[in-house]
Order: C-alpha cells, then structure tokens, then sequence
C-alpha cells in the first residue's frame, strides 16, 4: 500500500514477512546441500576417531578402565548417532532423485557396499553394550560375546570405510573449518564457505552434549562392572 511518497506495509504484508522470518533463519541453519552433508559427516568422524583410540586403550586394560570404557561408550552414543543420520540422509536424497545429490553422485561401489554392514554391527555394538550395562557382570553371556565379535567385526568394517574417505577427507575439514568463521547462509563460494555451518555446528554439538548427558545419567549404573571381583580370573576380563 502506498501513501504520497511512502509505501505503508498492511498486516497481511507484515504477517507474511514474520512468517518468512523464522523460515529463514531456519533454511540458513539447515541449508549447505550434498557439500554440507560431508562437511558433517567428516568433523563426526574425526571425532569419533578420537573417542574410539579413548575406548582402544580401556579394551587393554579393561579392569582397571572399566568405568572409563563405559562412560566413553555412552558418550560415543550421540556422535555415533549424528553420523549415521548425515549418511542416512544423504542415501535418502541420492536414491529418492534429488537433483542436487544426483549430481554430486554416490559414494564408491565399495563403500556402498559395506555400509550395511557397518550400520547393522553400530547398532549391535551399541544395544549389547548397554544390555550389557544394566544386566552386569553376572549375566554377561550370551551378550559379552556377541559384543566383542559385533566390535571386532565393527572396528574392521568401519576401518575399511574411513580409509574410503581419506583421501578427500583433508579438504573436507578445512572446507568445514573455513565454513565455522563465516556467517550461516551465506552463498557457496563466498567467504563464508559453505551455507549452513551454524547448523552443523549445533548439530554436532548438541549430539555430544546428548551424549555426555547419557553417560553422566547413568553413571549410578556402573557400580556392578567397578565392583570388586565383577572380572573373576577364570573368565579372562
């Protein structure tokens, strides 16, 4: 509506604009497209990386680093959960034709096909892990083993898939990187980076704080496993 030489909003146009808004700021968050994708899947991993040489070193003295294996295993649950979801997400879009996924193409043959295997021995690595926290050490069979063969097979495979990755993996974070000092949204190859990294920032983080959350929760939980005699000698830790 114009008035003279001045244009005067009216409340539809006003109450279009407070919608638009929120949609926004909410596109800026989520936006960054199949590049954004990797960025996060990339920062996830090399962070899971971390978290798993940390579980590395307890499985060699799991005695004495039992509370640590356990609080580090309930940590990893978020971050664990993140990349599964970005890779998740980035299947949906390729096989449901979205054309910008399309057109950045799939993984590798090879990494397609393992990748049902390490989601399958993640998840069974994960649900025993925790059964095997509640149940405690007086029930720990059939589940202690199905854990150690879901870990070993899990730590191959997954191997296997960040070696997949390591080569453009160096690019990726500092594109990522580069992404965190720019504002959210700004256009591709601007100096911002990537739109989106606030977004994937939060993601990541609020993925660790769930997880730290989860083990703290269940730190009450631990004390059948750090009790005294909960490894007798004959079963080998």
């Amino acid at each position: 509506m114009q008035t003279g030489d001045h244009t005067v909003s009216s409340p539809r146009d006003l109450s279009r604009g407070a919608i638009a808004s929120p949609r926004r700021r909410i596109r800026a968050l989520t936006s960054g497209g199949p590049d954004g994708n990797e960025q996060l899947t990339a920062i996830t991993g090399v962070i899971l990386i971390g978290l798993l040489f940390v579980i590395g070193i307890t499985i060699l003295r799991i005695r004495q680093l039992i509370s640590v294996h356990l609080f580090v295993g309930l940590l990893l649950i978020g971050p664990v959960a993140l990349k599964m979801a970005s890779t998740g997400y980035r299947f949906m879009r390729y096989y449901t034709g979205d054309t910008v996924y399309r057109r950045k193409g799939p993984p590798e043959a090879v990494l397609r096909i393992i990748a049902p295997i390490v989601v399958l021995t993640t998840v069974l690595v994960f649900v025993t892990g925790v059964l095997l926290l509640f149940a405690g050490p007086a029930h720990r069979n059939p589940l202690l083993e199905l854990h150690k063969v879901g870990f070993i097979v899990w730590v191959v495979f997954t191997a296997l898939h960040l070696l997949g990755h390591l080569p453009g993996l160096g690019g990726t974070l500092r594109a990522g990187t580069r992404s965190a000092g720019g504002r959210a949204g700004r256009a591709p190859g601007s100096a911002g980076g990537t739109p989106g990294s606030a977004g994937r920032w939060i993601a990541l983080a609020g993925a660790i704080v769930a997880g730290l959350v989860l083990a703290i929760v269940l730190i009450p939980d631990f004390h059948t496993w750090t009790a005294h005699g909960a490894f007798p000698h004959h079963h080998g830790g």
